[in-house]
């Protein structure tokens, strides 16, 4: 408010009374202020407002305004009597005494307004016209004599230059006196009508804050940053009253601190001396050093100011050539200079010292010249505003008239106009200077100096200058005094076109006269209005400025607007419109009038402009030089390419100095080392280290849970994070996912825009810091050479962004972040992103980084992370392109593309950036582009082998180019010789060896020639020939003395290639033939039993070195290794039999138990599944099983400590006696119980849990073992609800028998029992307090129980559904019926406040964490956010579920019965920012983690899923439950959640323990069909899931997942000659696959709605498919194209298939119509028509004469092909029939019924029904015949098979698996009939499963057994004996035990041809298992027991209610 009357928005919006009231605040402060000039600056400031409260006011109806003025220019005339000013003190009497008189005559009209308005207008200034301005000069004069001091302190205006951001220098001016308000547009220019208002509004359209740089105050004692920090600090100090109300509250916040400190101003002011004395030091002093001491000026104290000015005159006075530098430096002191800092003598001898050295340097370049005459004329500009006593006008301007005179001899346009100007500048030195100039100038100054931290940009106001030149600021005395001048001498003045001078002509004659001529003060106040940024006045300065014609002002004109559009300062649509403003003036000649040297002037800034660095205005620039052009003629074309040719560089625009970028004065003065200068040369290095690199920017998912679809660009994601308070951003991928490429790329552009004092980036390759937990950044800095004091400084002062690189490879364990105390205090400033492989880390990695305690703060307030994203195909497109651009290879883009598209196994390697970069490398190696390459099978290690391959001979070709000593030469042909790429090989393997027996893996080594002479190595890195050429062509990279492999799984592959060369076993069998039978031995054959001799004799044979790495180091953590060697073992069949000896030989001697573990974990990575290999006695601690298949195994004996058992599947195997001392199984035991789970609680501390139960009793665990310690028992009725203590040392419990107990935890016993509820307690709640109990009865009323003296309060009868204690709980919360939530304070139980907008019953109250919030949800589902203290509603939320409030309290989870899943939505903003939709059927229970950071909901599907609540994405499915899940919670640390579903067990879950690496052969979903291949023993399965899997029949393994339906796979064929697959889709399409390749040969398109079955032509030449829209296809295979279209059918067409012969096509629709087509014609030959309703299935015969159709009619048909008339009706199914199959023979036909249950064997000669098989329980859903017709299978829903005998109809053998997943769809046939040889048949489920089964005949029965069974990825121990094992937990057995493991050997076969458990057996176990279990009686007790006790007294009714 200070300065009001500067400011861009005038004060004419405010009404007479605010601006009377801002009058009077002015009016105070003035009396007040101790300075004449700031007092004389309030009192206009209190003149301006009161005519503004005048003119604003146009009637008299309140006459306390008008008073109020009169009043108040009676003080002020008063105040200014007093401060000397007597004639503007007679003014403002005169209104006060005109304004008393009105208003006693009580005068109201509206002309009185007017009246004063006008009075406003002619009197504000009274002193100028009516006691006349010669007098009011006189007065100015007797004023300088009689009070110096006040005249000694006005000075100049501050220099426009002299800082980035200012308030104007004023135009200068003199009194003035009018009558009427005057034109500043010539009268001659008004006749002729000319108009140049035209110039586009778009330019300079209004004011702007001028540019300013950001300055950061500092606080006491902190170290300055630059000089201009320091001349803001003491600016402010300096003028602390003056800038009061302009500052922003930062600003104002620091000088009421540091005015405090007189220690830290006394820094300050010695700091800035420091600063002068270090220039004086400078020996070169550019522009930058003096722009830098220059800022200073205006805050120095006066004799360092002198100080300062001596040392610059010196050196203009010294210098050979004149130091234009220095002399802008003199202009600038001299602009700045505070009153009293100059004299008469100063300036005198300044202008001395330049009259000198300009004859001096008269005769230098033309150049120079400019640059001087430049310099002189802001020298003069700055005198000029400066007013100073005693000058000799004559002596003063006598040297530099005589030269500027000369001047005359001169042509050049440039240098005669700067001359011109400089002259008039002279003209006005010195000048008397006018209040408004004093006003301003000091102002201006000041302001100067903190223009970063005022809050309101000052400037003029031309709104009175405009209309009468007699303000130029409101309230401004004298303002209009330039005009006057202006007007004065400019009147008559005629355009150059009209007198027909030229411009130089103009210019020159100028410098003749002396006289003062106007266009140089009005250049003057345009640059002020331009630099303060009041672009909108000066547009309209410009255009009605009385000199606008003149060329000099044009001149000038242009210069400013070209100055500003090349200074970067200025925003870009400023510096835009400053371009256009050019173009404006060039273009509209006729308004402007403009000589051709001035149109030449404005070519020549374009042009510079145009080549200025790339921006809008350089493009600006150039397009407008082009339009100019466009629109040229033929002599103005000319022109321009003349200008064009001009050199540009001898016209400088003055713009604002750049950064400095060397080290500063003030970094000396602070005594600071030069870091700069070291940082800009890495920053040259790292930007010039990419060399040939191909980047393709890299995307990344926001976690490892979240889908590869969510990616996201990692670069903007990392700036964001940079941008924001995090402080660690953890970057994860797997091995080659280009970690270390996008470190290297972020470093780069880093770098690239780094700035002075900027965050530092620093790159960390952590592998190659020792021990970088300990002060890493300082060991890093060191090896970049930075000494120790600039180490020093960095730590103190700047700050870093640390990118560290590869924290798996340098093995580290350590929290980097928080061990090196990063962003402590003292210690080093930084953000940190850190790299890291997946696979290295745990379910716990979060804590490595995650900066302070995890359970303090969120991951999303300081910790980020996300996850590299595999390659899409852009991107893989991209990379190809550019590499071929930049390496030029044997193929092109497109060969390279082909071959991605044409195999499936490459195509996926290459998702992988750095398998990307091998396999581009070596791709042109491998194979041909032209080659067909779809059966091509490319693996990871093959990519390898052909790489190192190829690096190495490369390296040869290059070591043999190169010239060698004779040494080395001999050396090179030696390795030659002896096969150098053999030897390199060798060198790389031997090497990696060293590497990690050596070094533990760590990649780096460090090589000192005397230091390592005699250690490993010198084997490698010594200076022999033969180890240095190797070295050389070897993939190393040096780096000083450090070496390492370029790739880290470069090192991986070397150590692999040395456990298994296949190359080198090649070599070994060539030379030694007796081992070649060893070659191709199978898996598990070599478990089957041999006598003791044989095994002896084979071991002897194969028994490996131990010196093989797999010996001596385990590798089962080591994941990337394990994948290289798991690809050999499907590669080479003797490298897995190698490893299958190595478990062998570990049964007799330990030492192999190392090598076993790794040789198992290798093979079961591979997917080696050992079902009944015999591994007893087999020794492998350690190993890494997950996922493993060990089936029938026999483990007794074996030793399994700390084996991983995650998900291994050991159904029926042997265990016993095993020695299993810390297995991991991944899985926690849950809790089972006979009575439902009504609820469950973890204990505060998460060192208990309790669960209620249906039969009144509540069991409290131990957490640490899970073992039960209490059961509480004494409530007569079922317990609802139960609640922790705060300390969790107790747990209340609310009944239905209307009783609250609180029990001791510890103890057991029940501390009190409260009575008074009449009803149920459906609610108990514990306050924080410890000390108050809260319960709810059923009908709502709410009591408090204090423990302490048992007293009751009743705070609410009836009516609450839920309440809730606040955090601090001194409150509580209910909702109730009547539609409200009231706030009840524990205390009193008053109720404090009532929440009302609910419209319906409130059945849920939750808090948030800090008590702040309060969420309430109504019947409706409307979900109402409270702020608790205002009482308000925040957010309306319209969810249909119950809400949970997060932890943070940012966030609510909405769930319900509904299908909608959870939403999560923003309580900041209200809005939905996700929802988690897996849940199919709606979730019943939500939970918060402790962190926030995941979310678990429990669904009616069974499944218990974990979710991000970041990304949203399900991190974990859990499954177990068989009934709904009700409750789930998370422990108080957030590693495990517990869930209670109605199957009353509650489940215990490990959170992230699901292996990163999951193997699951499962399908996700039903199993549809299945079919078999014989000549491949080959299953193939097709699901729901939307895949194919094929699999082993034998072994069981699977060998192959087709994935690229998009909808539910419905069918499968196999073509004829079995190498080929048909599928069919919901997603209307038919695929064609090869087998071999997994390739997809043909996708079948044409179809508009599901394909329901597709079939294979005998001839293999085509397939039909049937689809629901009506239409069969019949498609050729060859080319994919469709032959015919099938129609005719009127409803979905559910079966197609094709007759023996292939001629015909069957077609079956759910109508009931069969068709019969023509394959060669597409006819329908005939319309089998009979069946009521829809038909199911149809079968050819044998012979193809015959048609066996199904429907739901009930009945089975029976059709002649060649009539299609019906020959039998098989009438006796009670319901549908589904499925039909003829007999082998064909002589009987079988027909099964889906819910009659019912199998019917029919006669086919006599149509009689034969037997009907009974005893399913299970909607059936396949049959099928045996090889040999005499068994048949039928298969029902869950799991449930029947084998019956075909001639008897006996049922043999029954399976019933009740909890198997239904497959819900009976268009699915999961079975089929397998050996030809021998009976087995496979089947699927509905839970995804595929099995195999084996039926066996023993006498005369018949038995069926499992072969295998597809695993789950679940643990499975059904029938497995743990009798006698060692080690085992407690807690592990009771898990083994829930799972079906028993304590005896299961029965098995024995045969050496059967070596599978039976299923008999199985379920033998299960029975028994079930029948051997503990029981418990859980009936009520009065008081609590210790568990054992209780198990003891009630053995005997025990109903297994407990066991765990």
């Amino acid at each position: 408010m200070l300065f009001g009357n500067m400011i861009s928005s005038p004060r004419d919006v405010l009404t007479p009374t605010q601006a009377l009231e801002l009058a009077n605040a002015y009016l105070e402060k003035a009396s007040k202020a101790h300075d004449p000039y700031i007092a004389l600056i309030l009192c206009h400031d209190t003149e301006a407002s009161l005519s503004q409260a005048a003119r604003g006011s146009k009637r008299f109806e309140v006459q306390g305004v008008h008073e109020g003025i009169a009043n108040a220019y009676l003080s002020l005339g008063r105040l200014l009597d007093n401060r000397g000013r007597r004639s503007e003190a007679q003014a403002c009497y005169k209104k006060a005494e005109k304004l008393s008189e009105r208003v006693k005559r009580g005068h109201s009209k509206a002309g009185h307004g007017d009246c004063l308005q006008e009075d406003c207008q002619c009197q504000c200034h009274e002193f100028h016209r009516r006691e006349g301005s010669q007098e009011d000069q006189q007065e100015h004069v007797e004023e300088s004599n009689q009070a110096p001091d006040h005249s000694s302190q006005s000075q100049s205006t501050q220099d426009h230059d002299s800082s980035i951001n200012h308030l104007p220098a004023q135009i200068p001016s003199d009194s003035m006196s009018h009558d009427k308000e005057p034109s500043l547009v010539p009268k001659t220019e008004q006749k002729q009508g000319r108009d140049i208002t035209s110039i586009p509004q778009a330019i300079f359209a209004k004011n702007i804050r001028p540019p300013a740089m950001e300055v950061k105050l500092p606080k006491a004692d902190e170290r300055l940053n630059t000089t201009s920090q320091l001349a803001t600090c003491l600016c402010l100090l300096k003028h602390s009253q003056l800038l009061e109300d302009m500052l922003d509250p930062p600003a104002r916040k620091w000088i009421q601190v540091i005015e405090k400190d007189n220690d830290e101003q006394d820094r300050l002011k010695i700091l800035a001396t420091n600063v002068i004395r270090a220039f004086k030091r400078e020996e070169i002093k550019d522009d930058k050093v003096i722009a830098e001491v220059v800022c200073l000026a205006p805050v120095l104290e006066k004799s360092d100011f002198q100080y300062l000015l001596k040392n610059l005159c010196k050196g203009i006075d010294q210098s050979i050539l004149l130091d234009v530098h220095q002399l802008d430096g003199v202009a600038q002191l001299i602009h700045c200079a505070e009153p009293g800092y100059l004299d008469a003598d100063d300036l005198v001898k300044i202008l001395e010292l330049l009259s000198t050295r300009l004859r001096n340097t008269h005769s230098q370049s033309s150049n120079h010249m400019y640059q001087l005459t430049m310099a002189v004329s802001r020298v003069l500009d700055a005198m000029a505003d400066t007013k100073v006593k005693g000058l000799d006008r004559e002596k003063l301007h006598e040297p530099l008239t005589l030269y500027l005179s000369e001047i005359k001899d001169i042509s050049d346009p440039y240098l005669v106009y700067q001359a011109a100007y400089a002259y008039q500048a002279l003209l006005y030195v010195p000048d008397d200077e006018t209040l408004w100039q004093a006003t301003l100038r000091r102002t201006g100054k000041v302001i100067q100096g903190v223009a970063g931290l005022v809050s309101a940009v000052k400037g003029l106001d031309l709104n009175g200058f405009m209309n009468g030149l007699k303000d130029i600021q409101q309230g401004t005395s004298g303002a209009a005094g330039v005009f006057k001048l202006a007007k004065s001498t400019i009147d008559g003045v005629t355009s150059i076109a009209e007198s027909g001078e030229s411009f130089v002509e103009c210019m020159k004659e100028g410098l003749g006269v002396k006289r003062k001529l106007t266009w140089y003060p009005a250049l003057r106040g345009a640059e002020s209005l331009l630099r303060s940024g009041q672009l909108a006045q000066f547009k309209r300065l410009v255009y009605e400025a009385p000199c606008r014609l003149d060329p000099a002002f044009q001149w000038g004109l242009c210069q400013m607007l070209g100055e500003v559009a090349a200074d970067s300062m200025w925003d870009a649509k400023t510096r835009r419109s400053a371009v256009m403003f050019l173009g404006e003036i060039y273009s509209n000649r006729a308004a402007w009038e403009s000589h051709t040297n001035i149109q030449e002037w404005i070519l020549i800034i374009l042009m510079k402009l145009a080549l200025s660095s790339g921006d809008d205005v350089q493009a600006t620039a150039s397009n407008l030089i082009q339009d100019l052009e466009s629109r040229a003629d033929t002599q103005e074309h000319a022109h321009i390419q003349t200008c064009r040719q001009k050199d540009h560089s001898l016209y400088p625009l003055r713009i604002t100095s750049s950064m400095m970028t060397t080290p500063s004065l003030i970094d000396r003065a602070q005594n600071r080392p030069n870091v700069e200068g070291h940082l800009r040369q890495l920053r040259k290095q790292h930007l010039t280290e990419q060399g040939k690199t191909v980047y393709i920017p890299s995307q990344a998912k926001a976690g490892l849970q979240a889908s590869d679809e969510s990616r996201f660009q990692l670069m903007e994601k990392v700036k964001e994070f940079l941008n924001s308070e995090r402080k660690v951003f953890l970057l994860l991928g797997d091995p080659g996912a280009g970690k270390s490429t996008y470190s290297r790329e972020l470093n780069r552009e880093l770098w690239n825009a780094y700035k002075k004092d900027g965050d530092i980036p620093l790159h960390i390759n952590l592998p190659a810091i020792d021990k970088p937990e300990y002060d890493m950044i300082a060991k890093q800095l060191r090896k970049m050479e930075l000494t120790e004091p600039q180490i020093r400084e960095l730590k103190t002062h700047r700050k870093f962004i640390l990118i560290c690189d590869g924290y798996d490879e340098s093995q580290q364990t350590h929290n980097l972040y928080t061990a090196n105390n990063l962003n402590e205090p003292g210690e080093w400033t930084a953000k940190m992103i850190i790299s890291c492989r997946t696979e290295y880390l745990g379910t716990d990695y979060r804590d490595r980084f995650q900066p302070g305690d995890r359970n303090q703060q969120s991951k999303s307030t300081i910790f980020q992370e996300a996850v590299m994203t595999p390659f899409s195909r852009d991107q893989i497109d991209g990379y190809i392109n550019e590499y071929v651009s930049i390496h030029q290879p044997l193929w092109e883009a497109k060969d390279y593309k082909q071959a991605l598209d044409l195999i499936p196994s490459l195509k996926e390697l290459v998702k992988n950036p750095f398998l990307m970069t091998l396999s581009l490398e070596v791709m042109p190696r491998m194979m041909d582009p032209g080659e067909h390459l779809s059966a091509t099978h490319v693996t990871k290690v093959g990519l390898y082998d052909h790489f190192i391959e190829h690096w190495l001979e490369r390296g040869k070709k290059r070591l043999g180019e190169k010239k060698l000593t004779p040494q080395s030469k001999a050396a090179y042909e030696s390795l030659i010789d002896e096969g150098f790429t053999r030897n390199g090989i060798d060198f790389l393997k031997k090497l990696a060896v060293a590497v990690y027996k050596e070094q533990d893996g760590q990649p780096v080594v460090e090589y000192s020639r005397y230091k390592d002479e005699h250690s490993w190595k010198s084997e490698f890195f010594s200076r022999d020939d033969e180890k240095q050429l190797l070295r050389e062509a070897c993939p190393l990279t040096r780096n000083g003395n450090q070496y390492r492999f370029i790739h880290r799984s470069l090192l991986e592959y070397g150590l692999a290639l040395a456990v298994f060369d296949p190359h080198d076993w090649r070599r070994r069998t060539a030379l030694v033939s007796s081992l070649g039978r060893r070659g191709s031995t199978s898996s598990v054959s070599s478990f089957e039993v041999h006598n003791a001799d044989e095994r002896e004799n084979r071991a002897s044979e194969r028994r490996p070195d131990l010196s093989s790495p797999l010996a001596w180091r385990s590798f089962v953590n080591e994941h990337s290794l394990v994948q290289f060697l798991e690809e050999r073992v499907k590669q080479e069949p003797v490298f897995k039999q190698q490893l299958l000896d190595l478990i062998e030989f570990s049964k007799a001697d330990k030492k192999w138990r190392t090598a076993a573990a790794n040789a198992i974990t290798i093979l079961v990575r591979a997917g080696v599944e050992f079902r009944s290999a015999d591994f007893q006695g087999i020794r492998i601690p350690g190993a890494d099983l997950r996922n493993g298949v060990f089936d029938s195994a026999s483990l007794q004996g074996a030793d399994l400590r700390k084996v991983n058992l995650g998900n291994v599947s050991l159904r029926g195997s042997d265990l016993s006696r095993a020695q299993m001392k810390d297995v991991q199984f991944g899985e926690l035991p849950f809790l089972k119980y006979d009575r439902k789970v009504e609820t469950c609680m973890y204990s505060p501390d998460g060192k208990s849990f309790a669960v209620s139960l249906s039969d009144r009793t509540i069991h409290i665990y131990a957490t640490s073992n899970w073992e039960r310690t209490w059961i509480l028992s004494g409530h007569s009725m079922e317990v609802r609800s139960i609640a922790y203590s705060p300390n969790g040392d107790r747990i209340v419990s609310g009944s239905e028998d209307s009783t609250v107990r609180v029990w001791d935890v510890a103890t057991g016993d029940c501390l009190y029992i409260f009575i008074g509820h009449i009803r149920m307690v459906r609610g108990v709640a514990y306050s924080s307090r410890d000390n108050v109990v809260a319960s709810r009865c059923l009908y709502g009323t709410v009591r408090l129980w204090d423990l302490e003296s048992g007293d009751c309060s009743i705070i609410s009868f009836g009516s609450i559904n839920d309440m809730v204690f606040s955090p601090k709980g001194n409150t509580i919360a209910s909702g109730s019926y009547d539609c409200r939530v009231q706030l009840w304070d524990v205390g009193s139980g008053d109720c404090r406040s009532i929440l009302i907008g609910h419209t319906t019953s409130i059945s849920y109250v939750a808090y948030s964490a800090q008590g702040d919030l309060l969420i309430s949800v109504d019947d409706d589902y409307v979900v109402r956010v409270w702020e608790v203290e205002a009482g308000t509603c925040r957010h309306i939320l319209q969810a249909s579920g119950s809400p949970v409030v997060s932890p943070k309290g940012n966030q609510v989870a909405v769930y319900g019965g509904s299908e909608d899943g959870v939403w999560l939505w923003d309580i900041e903003t209200g809005v939905c920012v996700r929802r988690l939709l897996d849940h199919k059927e709606g979730s019943y229970g939500v939970a918060y983690s402790p962190q926030g950071d995941q979310i678990v909901s429990g669904d009616n599907d069974m499944t218990v899923r974990l979710w991000d609540v970041e990304t949203g994405e399900c991190r974990q499915t859990m499954r177990g439950h068989t009934e709904y899940v009700k409750k789930v919670l998370f422990s108080p640390k957030g590693d495990y959640i517990a869930s209670a579903s109605s199957d009353k067990t509650v489940r215990l879950w490990s959170v992230g323990s699901g292996s990163s690496r999951k193997i699951s052969t499962h399908h996700s979903g039903a199993v549809m069909n299945l079919k078999y291949s014989p000549k491949q023993d080959q299953a193939v399965s097709c699901s729901k899931d939307m895949t194919i899997r094929l699999w082993d029949a034998v072994t069981g393994a699977h060998s192959r997942t087709l994935i690229g339906h998009s909808g539910i796979v419905f069918n499968i064929s196999y073509s004829p000659q079995e190498d080929r697959l048909a599928s069919c889709s919901g997603d209307k399409t038919v695929r064609l696959w090869d087998i071999e390749s997994g390739a997809c040969l043909h996708t079948l398109i044409g179809h508009t709605n599901t394909v329901i079955d597709v079939a294979y032509s005998p001839q293999e030449d085509q397939v039909a498919s049937a689809s629901a829209d009506k239409t069969v296809r019949i498609w050729n295979v060859n080319t994919g194209e469709c032959q015919h279209i099938l129609a005719g059918h009127s409803d979905s067409v559910w079966v197609v298939r094709y007759s023996p012969l292939g001629d015909q096509v069957a077609s079956a629709d759910r109508g009931g119509t069969v068709r019969l087509w023509s394959v060669e014609t597409g006819a329908c030959q005939h319309t089998l028509t009979g069946h009521s309703k829809g038909i199911q299935m149809i079968m050819y015969s044998a012979n193809g004469s015959q048609i066996a159709s199904t429907s739901d009619d009930k009945t089975v048909r029976l059709w002649d092909v060649q009539t299609g008339t019906c020959t039998h009706s098989f009438i006796g199914h009670q319901d549908k029939v589904t499925r039909v199959m003829y007999s082998p023979r064909g002589h009987q036909l079988a027909s099964a019924s889906y819910e009659d249950k019912t199998v019917r064997l029919w006669d086919m000669a006599s149509g009689e029904c034969q037997h009907t098989l009974v005893g399913h329980r299970e909607n059936i859903y396949a049959i099928a015949y045996s090889q040999g017709g005499n068994l048949i299978v039928s298969w029902s829903d869950k799991g449930e098979a029947r084998l019956w005998e075909v001639v008897t109809g006996d049922c043999y053998w029954t399976l019933n698996h009740g909890s198997t997943p239904s497959t819900g769809n009976y268009l699915s046939h999961p079975f089929v009939w397998m050996s030809p040889g021998v009976d087995s048949f496979i089947t699927g489920d509905g839970g995804g499963s595929v099995m195999v089964w084996d039926v066996v005949k023993q006498g005369d029965q018949y038995r069926v057994q499992m072969r295998w069974r597809s695993t789950n990825g679940q643990l499975t121990v059904e029938g497995a004996c743990v009798q006698d094992v060692k080690g085992l937990s407690d807690f592990s057995k009771r898990l083994l035990k829930q799972r079906g493991a028993t304590g005896k050997p299961s029965v098995r076969l024995r045969e050496a041809s059967m070596k599978v458990m039976t299923m008999a057996s199985v379920v033998s176990n299960l029975k028994l298992s079930s029948s051997n279990r503990d029981t418990l009686n859980m009936s009520p007790t009065s008081q609590a027991i210790p568990f054992t006790r209780y198990l003891e007294q009630q053995t005997e009714q025990a109903t297994d209610a407990g066991d765990i």
